[in-house]
């Protein structure tokens, strides 16, 4: 008898792999349950800085511009009484006052958008594709073609301003030292004025963009023109099927970039047209500027802002489809 409940005492217990898995899973769980909360806490106190400062500065005032545009908004005056939708019914409204400025304004705008952007997207690439290759001197020259993107739009302004004056600017005396006329109203006139502003822009930032280009071009593997040319394809050929897919993405943002600094150009017809001839020069950031800041009109100011950036946004949609990975 004794004998047997020893035996059945004694027999050991058979514990199946996934019960130990079982048993470790609950005594695990409320430990990686609070390091996955720790985590989760972690990188929002890391963001709240920045966090802070987009609220404060960019959420919060765009909030107030709407209210601004659904306003009667003189700031030198007490009283800002509600009209609602009254700035933006002026706008699409031909027999206000704002109406042909501002799309006016919008024209001059989107002139200089047609001209400015394909130059900013083509003539950086070039450069950069003249920095990607090995030769004596590629930092000077990387250098020199990025050292106007720092100079600021006021100094630009002023230095090309004299430079393109119709009496005493530089490139006049040089186009007739060459026998070519030198009597060129390159900032009282259209077309000379948009081909100065224009000029200007494309020699002052095509720096930053060719840098931008150039890292793309720095992350394309070398294996793929290895390989195009094991295939006998030609530089042309490499070009069009290695190096523009693989800067897709890139092309995607300088697009994008070039197209909301083309829209938003202020500083040069500013400080070197004024504008001029008439208002031909004056672009829309220009003109509500003038509405908000000299006219102390900030309702219809704020409304012709958010009409702006509405057409940017549909603008970004557009440049987002038409970069997109398309399946072969």
């Amino acid at each position: 008898m004794a004998s047997s409940e020893t035996a059945a005492t004694s027999t050991p217990v058979v514990v199946s792999s996934d019960d130990r898995s079982k048993a470790s899973t609950r005594r695990s769980a409320p430990v990686s349950r609070g390091r996955r909360e720790g985590q989760g806490l972690a990188p929002w106190l890391f963001m709240a800085p920045y966090l802070g400062l987009f609220l404060t500065f960019v959420v919060a005032p765009a909030i107030y511009g709407v209210w601004i545009s659904l306003h009667a908004y003189d700031y030198t005056l007490p009283g800002k009484p509600w009209v609602g939708l009254d700035n933006y019914q002026k706008l699409i409204d031909s027999g206000s006052t704002t109406f042909s400025d501002f799309w006016n304004a919008m024209q001059a705008t989107g002139i200089f958008m047609l001209l400015s952007v394909p130059l900013l997207l083509v003539v950086p690439l070039l450069v950069a594709l003249v920095m990607n290759s090995k030769f004596r001197g590629r930092n000077l020259f990387r250098a020199l073609y990025f050292a106007p993107y720092v100079l600021g739009v006021a100094v630009v302004a002023v230095l090309w301003r004299f430079l393109l004056d119709n009496n005493i600017g530089l490139i006049n005396q040089y186009l007739g030292a060459i026998g070519l006329p030198d009597d060129i109203p390159w900032l009282t006139s259209v077309p000379e004025a948009w081909v100065a502003l224009v000029g200007v822009t494309v020699w002052w930032t095509l720096g930053f963009n060719a840098v931008i280009y150039l890292a793309g071009l720095q992350d394309i593997p070398g294996e793929l023109y290895e390989a195009a040319r094991v295939d006998g394809a030609n530089k042309w050929q490499s070009f069009r099927h290695v190096t523009l897919p693989g800067l897709r993405p890139v092309l995607a943002f300088v697009t994008m970039i070039t197209i909301i600094a083309s829209a938003n150009v202020f500083g040069q017809p500013y400080l070197m047209t004024k504008g001029a001839p008439g208002t031909e020069t004056r672009t829309a950031i220009y003109y509500i500027a003038d509405t908000g800041l000299r006219s102390f009109q900030m309702g219809d100011a704020a409304a012709m802002s958010y009409v702006l950036t509405l057409i940017l946004m549909v603008l970004s949609v557009g440049v987002f489809w038409l970069f997109r990975e398309r399946k072969s």
